[in-house]
Parts: structure tokens; sequence; C-alpha cells
């Protein structure tokens, strides 16, 4: 039979609808919400709204999102969406391994700290062997990952409020805001800062109050979240991949009419492409966009970084991931440790 999922009540807070204003709303056969924790203006925002547009227009209305941006305000943010999403009620999400792996362990290997040598080979890897090893795994704990659907943040960097860090030792002690993930938490206390997890959508009162010494994320968040207004330092350290992944409830997904299903693949694979080029393009521009802005940008000595996991951080995670992901990633990405 058929999966039409029930109408829930909307989560609070405003979405962003994808109907032309002053046209007629057709009731469509199947409803959604999508979730994502950026701001609306960011290029994942701009890509998510794409392609549930060209959805409900290739579809003539069967399917109608609604895209939420900063999580429609979810209190807990990412790890509460997950949840909501494992439940069915959320259909669609884009979330970042890092912290999809509180529900599905092997997607930590997708933030392994310098795990990857460049983006192409990120890319290379989810498209091959290791890719469709996490998919199976998602689709065991009820969740749908799309093919071709990995979304690029870019590589993450240090942003800090008041020192630049040249090399690991300038973390010590440093309160350091990380993303709800152990791997996260586990990485900075081995270098020696203070690692706090808080939600993105309460970074930028942290770094003005006080409340953080600096932050860690692409150049592209520093940007999107307006930081540049409350830090004044950025350090390329390329410590970790980070990307968002197009996901789905599985139930869901597989209630959906197989055309449905095609149509929407085919366009997220069309607007990702989109998506990486676009945010490429502006992590490259805001090297000198930023300190333009009045930022100071330096190249951090990442020698000394790697220096520090040297002793048992990476059999500790790989034991975490498992052996099978691992093994996947060295066989493209070479060993590592």
């Amino acid at each position: 039979m058929l999966h039409r999922p029930s109408r829930r009540a909307l989560l609070a807070g405003a979405g962003i609808s994808l109907f032309a204003i002053g046209s007629p709303r057709a009731q469509a056969a199947w409803q959604a919400k999508q979730y994502v924790n950026q701001p609306v203006g960011s290029p994942l925002f701009t890509a998510l709204t794409d392609i549930l547009a060209a959805v409900r227009t290739q579809t003539k209305g069967r399917l109608d999102v609604t895209v939420y941006p900063q999580n429609n305000n979810l209190p807990g943010s990412d790890p509460a969406a997950l949840k909501l999403l494992q439940a069915g009620e959320l259909e669609f999400f884009a979330l970042m391994g890092g912290l999809l792996s509180a529900a599905v362990p092997a997607m930590d290997v997708q933030g392994l700290p310098f795990a990857f040598r460049s983006i192409k080979q990120v890319y290379a890897l989810d498209d091959g062997p290791l890719g469709r090893y996490l998919d199976s795994e998602c689709t065991a704990r009820g969740i749908h990952r799309m093919s071709h659907g990995l979304f690029q943040n870019g590589f993450r960097q240090m942003n800090m409020r008041e020192r630049a860090i040249h090399k690991v030792d300038d973390l010590a002690g440093q309160k350091i805001r990380v993303p709800d993930g152990e791997m996260f938490r586990d990485f900075f206390r081995t270098l020696g800062a203070e690692p706090v997890s808080l939600n993105i959508n309460q970074l930028y009162a942290a770094l003005k109050e006080g409340r953080v010494d600096g932050q860690e994320n692409p150049l592209v968040i520093a940007e999107t979240n307006k930081l540049y207004e409350v830090t004044k330092y950025i350090s390329m350290t390329d410590h970790m991949w980070s990307g968002f992944n197009m996901i789905a409830n599985r139930k869901y997904w597989s209630g959906l009419p197989e055309d449905i299903r095609r149509i929407v693949g085919k366009n997220v694979a069309k607007h990702v492409d989109l998506q990486r080029q676009a945010t490429d393009d502006l992590n490259r521009r805001l090297e000198t966009k930023l300190v333009e802005r009045g930022m100071a940008i330096n190249k951090a000595d990442r020698v000394s970084f790697r220096a520090k996991l040297k002793g048992d951080f990476y059999p500790r995670w790989k034991k975490q991931i498992g052996t099978k992901a691992w093994s996947l990633l060295e066989e493209g990405a070479g060993r590592i440790g």
C-alpha cells in the first residue's frame, strides 16, 4: 500500500514558501518539511530551495516541500532535528557527517581530522565504495542518504576573537565552540583546547559576549553568519573537511512514487554540483574579502597539529567509526595516522 504521511502541525516558526506569491496553491499529494541549519542566502539554503522548487514544478505539484532555514528555530537544533527525522516527524534534512554520526557512527569518517588531501578526493570517495557503505549504514537506521547528495561546506579553519593560531600550542586553554559531536570535542581536547558545544544559532552571541574564545568552520560560515563582526583572526588549518548530507526519513522516501523519487534524485545531483562550485568559489574569494572586512588571516603550522594526534586518537576513532569504513577510507586516501 502506498504510504501517505499523516499531517501533523508544523513546529513553531515561519517556513519559506516555494510557491509564487498570489498564485493558487494546489493541494499536493505529498507534503513535507526540509530543515537546514544555515540562514537564508547561504549557498546551501539557496541550493535546497532551488532543488525543491524544481521538484514541485516537475512533479506538477504532487510533492510540495517547504524549506526551513536555521532548522525552523527548533530547540536543540541539529541533534533534535535528526531525532525528528528518525521518528518520521521530519521528512528531509541536510546534516554534516559529524552530527549524523549520533545515529550512524560510521558517518564520522567524513570529518576525520587530516584524512583528506583535497576536496576532489572527498567527492571521489563518496561516489565510490565508501559512499555506498555509508548509504547502507544509514538505511539500516531508517535514514535514506541521497546518491550524489553531499553538499560542500569546505575545510574547517580556526576563527578567533583575540589571538591568531600559528601552531598547536597557541590553542592551549582556549575555549573553542564546536558542533555537538564527540569527535569534535575529542579532537580539540587532544590539541589542548577546551571545546564548548553550542548550536550554530547561538554562536554569534557566544563570541560577542566572550563566552568562547573562538570557533572552527569553513570561511563561508564566518561570512554567512557575520562572524567577522565578533572575531578578528582566521588561521588556515584545514583540520577537517565539512559538508552536508542530503537525507530523508526512509519510510517517507520509500512511500513516494518511483517517478517522484527519480525527479528528486535528478535535481539533488544537479544542484549539488552547482552548490559545490558556488561554495568553493565563495571560500576562495573570502580569503580576500574577510581581510577587507578587517580580519587578519594566517597559515597555521599544520605539522604541529598532526603531531598531537600521534598517540591514541586515531586508534580510538578507528574503533568508533568501524574497521569497514576505516579501511574503505584508507583505500582511497592512504594510511591514516
